[in-house]
């Protein structure tokens, strides 16, 4: 069996581990779990953040022509504190300093930007480099300290000398006080000059350069809040249409909103939800059916929605159900109850397209991902672990046994660890390159050149 393929469905390939990031140690400190994990635009930078409000950026090396065989591994660009945990207190609430998303802006120059956001305030960074410095100042000496004017005697013309590459991230913007609740997604808009930013009631409308003021465009809190039935969990903007936006909601359903229609977009364009089958209904229904992800395909033409048990590609020209459904651990529906008990049934799995569309991975338990070929219908279960982690090391498939006799390489259903789980991913936006955030480990896997 060969895993679920990259760019079409024909040329299958292996993958095969490239290089792991962050500690070994079994206990690991909180600050240091990895909450977020993005690409940028061209794929050579790779960003984290994690519950200590750090962001760590890797960057990918040149190839390199003695060695043509080790293609450009990721190595520390940048680390820096993107957040600080604060204290409202007007509501007596301490605020973490967990970055929830990042997500970066096309490349305009040589530096770098990024949107990252915690709880209640984005911001924007700059990544620039420094490689030459000016020497020669008439006003001060070597040193910085002030020069006596009257030891002035004559002009100099300040040069500027080379040093050692310094990589600088300062804040440009800090976008603050617009939520009254948790931030869960800031989608960047491809006019690159707007974007978004969703918590549990309402979404605003950002322009990149003016921080003391944004346009609230959905607002579904209710005028009595115990009438409050469903809360947005996620929200994206469109790839190529600057006026085209959705958000899913922890009902399952999905609205697409259209900004020429009007300024507030409470009334949607679009509503996307698969009817219930009434035989599977139970308990736990409404609280797996929540929708933890949404991610438009690069084409535009599709979404994708994660939810507890599955990811649904959907038509954006068919609202009433999704074209496609793909179970990533099925095995887990008779053990809802004890998920339910031990809160793993809230946790949110996000979900990601490689770079032409035709394959989506998502994360599972157990440190298991799931890949899905949209043209084979073929699927594949890996894992992100030590074990594996020789170079060009291939990833064997990996087989959950759900009942009856266990053959020699399959996994029990009850053997799985939940406190290990695969929240964060990241497809390489052209290559088959992927990053897999593993608790406080980052993976980094790619497809084994023959």
């Amino acid at each position: 069996y060969r895993g679920a393929g990259g760019g079409g469905g024909s040329n299958d390939f292996q993958w095969c581990f490239s290089q792991v990031k962050g500690a070994i140690d079994e206990d690991v400190a909180e600050a240091d779990i990895i909450s977020t994990v993005e690409f940028n635009y061209s794929g050579d930078l790779l960003a984290t953040g994690d519950k200590g409000g750090r962001v760590v950026i890797f960057q990918r090396e040149q190839e390199n022509k003695s060695r043509p065989h080790s293609r450009g591994e990721y190595n520390v660009y940048s680390t820096f504190q993107s957040h600080e945990p604060e204290f409202d207190y007007l509501k007596s609430l301490e605020i973490e300093e967990k970055i929830n998303k990042i997500r970066w802006l096309p490349q305009q120059n040589a530096a770098h930007f990024l949107l990252s956001t915690n709880d209640k305030t984005i911001k924007l960074w700059k990544i620039s480099e420094r490689d030459k410095r000016a020497e020669g100042y008439n006003l001060k000496d070597e040193d910085g300290r002030l020069r006596d004017p009257f030891r002035i005697t004559a002009l100099r013309v300040p040069i500027l000398k080379p040093m050692d590459l310094m990589v600088e991230a300062s804040p440009r913007r800090i976008f603050a006080n617009a939520h009254t609740y948790h931030i869960n997604s800031i989608s960047v808009n491809s006019d690159h000059e707007t974007y978004l930013s969703a918590d549990d009631l309402r979404i605003n409308l950002w322009h990149l350069e003016i921080t003391d003021r944004s346009f609230n465009i959905v607002d579904i809190k209710p005028a009595n809040m115990e009438e409050l039935t469903e809360v947005i969990t996620a929200a994206e903007f469109h790839p190529h249409h600057c006026n085209v936006f959705v958000y899913s909601s922890s009902k399952g359903t999905i609205r697409l909103c259209d900004m020429r229609s009007s300024a507030l977009c409470d009334r949607h364009s679009k509503f996307f939800e698969e009817p219930e089958d009434p035989s599977s209904r139970s308990f736990f229904s409404e609280i797996i059916s929540s929708i933890s992800d949404v991610k438009f395909s690069h084409s535009g033409r599709y979404m994708m929605t994660r939810d507890y048990l599955s990811v649904k590609v959907w038509d954006l020209n068919m609202e009433n159900r999704p074209i496609e459904t793909y179970q990533v651990h099925e095995y887990l529906r008779s053990k809802l109850c004890s998920l339910y008990e031990n809160d793993c049934i809230f946790d949110k799995f996000e979900c990601c397209w490689n770079g032409s569309d035709s394959a989506i991975m998502t994360g599972s338990y157990n440190n298991f991902f799931r890949m899905f070929d949209r043209n084979t219908r073929r699927d594949i279960t890996l894992e992100a672990s030590r074990e594996s982690s020789k170079p060009r090391a291939i990833l064997k498939p990996r087989k959950v046994c759900t009942g009856g006799k266990r053959k020699k390489d399959e996994i029990s259903v009850d053997s799985l660890d939940f406190n290990k789980k695969i929240l964060h991913t990241a497809w390489h936006p052209v290559e088959n390159i992927i990053a897999v955030a593993a608790t406080n480990n980052l993976y980094i896997f790619q497809d084994k050149i023959n």
